[in-house]
């Protein structure tokens, strides 16, 4: 298979947040596509996580650092000297942004300024992808999907961090890269699942927490609404728009890409839930009792990819069920012991990829 027209392979990749769950998947999709790559990051920030896992210290060039660090995040730069730079470090969790705002806005809004900071000093960085998320949209609950020119906003620290971090990128392209070498673009998905995730507070880290133990998984918001989608799709769309900005593609340089799932796969959070439990036996789940203590959260949220569909040709591969099927028996495998964690991984990215050959993905060829 020929993916993303072979453009990584060779190619020296940066990948801030590799330590993370959708960094670690980058991490390990760009070896297989026989790219070098280092990655800049705090330590893992769960235990266990997919970074150790897929044993990624011992395969990259690995950079332990805070991206509010400007000085040691110059210095990995300097010492690595990536072609591109895909930028996932952040403070991911809307809960722990309630109990430490500073240092979540530190860390998305400042560490964005400071890895800006660092491209524009240094022009033989050809490229870079800046991921920040759907929350940076204002959310007025409407039923149709965010687009890319609708307004930014949001209501609690995590949203208008990331808010903040998307309009320093648009702030520092029109201002510092116009007339620059290196091309630039803005990438926000929607609330991405599958194998790897440990983060707390999140609904399926959490229940594969509680069902491994043979424990019932308890929500809050089970009519909450969310545009459900696996990891590897955002993925594919991240490395896809970064292929088009090393091969010069100039028309996209500034533009912010939205990739979410396919409309009809907004599902809520119990239809989820239910769907998860098909396939881990003995799977339970219960609502909160306690409403007390709950922080803002919003019941629906959707994206439109259109403008990728238009402009990239990109659209996601996996229906809702496939995308459960995947993250679940990725966490049974896990379970079980099975099989090496790299091991499944891998295999998940081949089918992915041969899904995406059946599904006519313009992104790989056989």
């Amino acid at each position: 298979m020929r993916a993303f027209e072979n453009v990584y392979f060779g190619r020296r990749v940066l990948v801030t947040g590799h330590t993370g769950f959708k960094g670690s998947w980058l991490a390990q999709w760009l070896l297989r596509l026989g790219a070098e790559v280092a990655g800049y990051s705090l330590d893992p920030p769960s235990e266990p996580s997919n970074f150790e896992l897929l044993r990624l210290s011992r395969r990259i060039s690995h950079y332990v650092g805070d991206i509010r660090d400007l000085n040691r995040l110059a210095a990995a730069i300097d010492e690595f000297r990536p072609d591109i730079v895909f930028h996932l470090a952040a403070q991911a969790l809307v809960h722990r942004s309630y109990a430490d705002p500073v240092k979540t806005f530190e860390t998305n809004a400042m560490g964005m300024v400071h890895l800006l900071e660092c491209i524009r000093q240094r022009e033989w960085i050809s490229a870079a992808v800046l991921i920040t998320s759907d929350k940076v949209y204002r959310n007025d609950e409407w039923c149709w999907g965010y687009r890319e020119i609708d307004a930014l906003g949001g209501r609690d620290p995590y949203g208008v961090s990331k808010s903040c971090a998307d309009l320093i990128a648009q702030s520092y392209v029109s201002s510092f890269f116009r007339d620059t070498k290196t091309r630039i673009a803005i990438s926000r998905a929607g609330n991405v699942i599958g194998g790897g995730d440990w983060a707390a507070d999140r609904i399926v880290p959490d229940s594969v927490r509680a069902w491994s133990k043979g424990q019932a998984v308890t929500i809050r918001s089970p009519q909450a609404t969310r545009p459900w989608q696996h990891v590897l799709e955002p993925l594919s769309g991240y490395l896809w728009l970064g292929a088009h900005l090393l091969e010069h593609e100039i028309s996209l340089h500034g533009e912010a890409f939205n990739f979410g799932p396919n409309a009809k796969d907004n599902h809520t959070v119990a239809e989820l839930l239910d769907t998860m439990t098909l396939r881990w036996p003995d799977a339970r789940w219960e609502v909160s009792k306690d409403n007390e203590n709950h922080v803002y959260e919003a019941m629906l949220l959707k994206l439109s990819s259109d403008k990728a569909l238009l402009k990239l040709k990109w659209s996601s591969i996996l229906d809702f069920r496939a995308t459960v099927a995947f993250t679940v028996d990725w966490y049974r495998s896990w379970h079980l012991r099975q099989k090496e964690i790299i091991a499944v991984s891998d295999a998940q990215i081949t089918q992915y990829c041969v899904e995406a050959i059946v599904c006519k993905a313009v992104w790989i060829q056989e």
